[in-house]
């Protein structure tokens, strides 16, 4: 089962980033603070992304070799 392993990368970076966009709707939503963080957020998002990205690259050529 390929899906398992995929699911729960995607899921730490999505739960990483909730903390910083929970914080922004629920405190600081127009401020230089909240700015930050949504900037945060989409950083561990981007970042998250790349990981996810360069996993399945490295799976598939693990796949491709067996």
């Amino acid at each position: 089962m390929e899906v398992v392993p995929l699911a729960k990368l995607i899921g730490v970076f999505v739960a990483m980033a909730l903390v910083p966009f929970t914080v922004v709707f629920l405190l600081s939503g127009h401020s230089v603070i909240g700015v930050l963080f949504t900037l945060v957020g989409q950083f561990i998002l981007a970042v998250g992304s790349g990981i996810v990205l360069m996993y399945i690259i490295a799976r598939a050529l693990q796949l491709s070799g067996e």
